[in-house]
């Protein structure tokens, strides 16, 4: 394959023999963090994360995915200064007393009978007056609250979400875009549906320049960055759909920087959404632009994890196409031994947040906006 330049934007383009262009892109594994010149104190870090009127105490949210949120560890995740998303399309809002169902999968290994069993378990109905007392009881907690629903049914369930009271409407799908084609009268007006809504929305997953770019003009808060679900997605294999991460950050964050000059100034944040399992994965995607990341299987490690160990999305119950599979990951630790530490374990998988902190340290950089200037090398 012959190389040359294509758009800023997507670097080198490669033939495939006459017909076809491709990019060389690049996951989270295949670049790595330059140190500076200047190191510092951790404690001389500050990991603060402002999006619309919140500040949290680090720039990681909380996978919308069953196995690992449940109100009372998106409860517990807040407390500890994350922002934790609740699954509106989740066992929680379609069962009273969903215990017994995360018990029975727990204990289940084959992978068809459970993705069957799931299908059947998922088919039940959701319930808006449990989205109402699912989001009542993280409020009252006193903690902030997001949640999430599929562009799917977003239109229908979101007078129910706003009047119960969310902080951030999470609309979160394998692909979303700012122009889905249907006949169907119901389908979601993206840029219509923000414009009239009094919470601000994070929108994705989307993965190149041109998606992002559109999704940002809708009047979004934030873009989650890539397709989520990293450990527990199989995407890849039955759609053929898969960008590295690296390559989708940067893409996006370039799409940023035009909209924000297209826009006056409009700041949109990016969360890298999938592919983050460790703090080292994180720092890195935030070197690469992202403002925050979105981490699911790491959370699945601790032992106040609705899954007991068992990892999976939405995708894995897709009631025609499943798309998605359990992935069964070690109990490591307390939920705020996995996400503030201290940590046992020298992987990257426990303490998250002083994993980003240190990284920032040994590199010299004092919070995540300066950190997003770091000079990167492809290994």
């Amino acid at each position: 394959m012959a190389p040359s330049w294509g758009p800023a934007s997507r670097g080198i383009m490669y033939d495939f023999e006459r017909s076809k262009r491709a990019t060389h892109a690049y996951g989270l594994d295949d670049i790595a963090i330059v140190p500076s010149r200047r190191t510092r104190d951790t404690d001389r870090v500050n990991l603060d994360w402002k999006i619309d009127a919140l500040t949290f105490d680090f720039p990681i949210m909380a996978a919308p995915m069953d196995s690992v949120m449940s109100p009372s560890t998106v409860i517990e995740f807040g407390k500890l200064g994350g922002l934790g998303v609740l699954n509106l399309e989740g066992l929680w809002t379609r069962y009273e007393d969903p215990q017994p169902l995360f018990d029975e999968l727990a204990e289940m290994g084959d992978d068809v009978r459970t993705t069957r069993r799931m299908q059947e378990i998922y088919s039940e109905p959701i319930k808006p007056e449990l989205i109402k007392a699912r989001i009542g009881e993280i409020r009252a907690a006193d903690v902030p609250v997001a949640a999430a629903l599929s562009p799917k049914n977003t239109a229908r369930f979101a007078d129910t979400v706003v009047a119960s009271g969310v902080d951030f409407f999470v609309i979160r799908g394998t692909t979303v875009s700012a122009e889905h084609v249907s006949d169907s009268p119901d389908v979601l007006d993206l840029r219509k549906f923000i414009y009239e809504l009094d919470v601000p929305v994070i929108v994705g997953g989307c993965a190149s320049y041109q998606t992002a770019l559109h999704l940002m003009r809708t009047g979004a808060a934030g873009v989650l960055v890539g397709f989520g679900g990293g450990a527990a997605h199989t995407t890849r294999q039955v759609l053929g759909v898969e960008v590295p991460m690296a390559s989708a950050i940067a893409d996006v964050a370039e799409a940023r920087r035009d909209y924000m000059d297209e826009s006056g100034g409009r700041y949109v944040h990016l969360i890298a959404d999938g592919s983050v399992g460790r703090s080292g994965d994180i720092a890195k995607a935030i070197a690469c632009g992202a403002d925050a990341v979105m981490v699911g299987s790491p959370l699945a490690r601790a032992t106040e994890a609705p899954g007991k160990g068992w990892h999976w999305g939405a995708e894995a119950w897709h009631g025609s196409l499943p798309r998605g599979e359990r992935v069964h990951f070690d109990t490591v630790g307390t939920l705020e031994e996995v996400v503030t530490g201290p940590s046992h374990i020298p992987d990257g998988t426990m303490n998250l947040v002083g994993g980003l902190r240190q990284a920032m340290a040994t590199t010299g950089y004092s919070d995540v906006k300066e950190f997003q200037r770091i000079e990167l090398v492809v290994r």
